[in-house]
């Protein structure tokens, strides 16, 4: 009976412990926790920033300082995201700033650039169409750091190649998946669902490119890039 009392006894007070270490523990997620809102966030922003590689030369160039980042590839980047495709110098100033905060110091170039020509008679700016190829560059969410004043995401970066979809007249067709080396790592249909893309760059993320992007929040909640690095 006594042996039975000890054992109870022992079996409470371990009880009690993973009790407390499983609250302990369940606190301290939570306090580290990134909300699936700031998953679609993070995501959403990163999206307006890739670009394409055949006219920016990287889809996401690596830099310490958004003051450092290529002049095409940050003009491009405001470029995509324009509602209209006529501006005024004030109107592209203001956009770049919307979307990457009030650190960037960098100012549109006065006479315009390539991809973005300056009318003189109208004294506007008007976008020019880039020639795109077939492979659409992609990037895929890896892991999502929270700090406290922003976030550390790294993502792994791949290409869809749709080339045969264009050399032939059926419905159904394969997609390539790449690698930044332009080389084949598997194939998807274009009938099946985009998670079975990623699933595949999963299974073989050693194959791929990766990078960490660093950003930052401001008090109204705005996400802003600060600096892309290769890992």
């Amino acid at each position: 009976m006594k042996k039975l009392i000890v054992i109870i006894f022992i079996l409470l007070i371990i009880f009690i412990g993973m009790y407390a270490y499983r609250q302990n523990k369940i606190t301290a997620n939570r306090n580290s926790e990134i909300t699936v809102d700031e998953i679609n966030k993070i995501e959403t922003y990163l999206q307006k920033i890739y670009m394409w590689r055949e006219i920016t030369g990287e889809a996401l160039p690596t830099f310490d300082n958004i003051n450092d980042a290529p002049d095409v590839w940050l003009w491009e980047v405001v470029k995509k995201n324009l509602e209209e495709y006529e501006l005024s110098y004030e109107q592209l100033q203001d956009k770049a700033k919307e979307l990457f905060g009030e650190d960037l110091q960098k100012q549109f170039p006065k006479e315009g650039y390539e991809y973005m020509e300056y009318n003189e008679e109208t004294n506007t700016y008007y976008a020019v169409g880039s020639g795109l190829d077939n492979q659409e560059d992609v990037f895929l969410l890896d892991t999502i750091e929270k700090q406290e004043n922003g976030y550390v995401v790294q993502i792994v970066e791949y290409l869809e190649d749709y080339s045969e979809g264009y050399e032939t007249t059926d419905t159904e067709y394969e997609i390539q998946i790449e690698n930044l080396k332009d080389e084949t790592i598997g194939t998807v249909k274009n009938t099946e669902d985009e998670t079975v893309i990623q699933q595949l760059v999963k299974d073989n993320i050693d194959k791929f490119t990766k990078k960490e992007v660093t950003l930052k929040t401001d008090t109204n909640g705005n996400i802003y890039v600060t600096s892309v690095k290769n890992i």
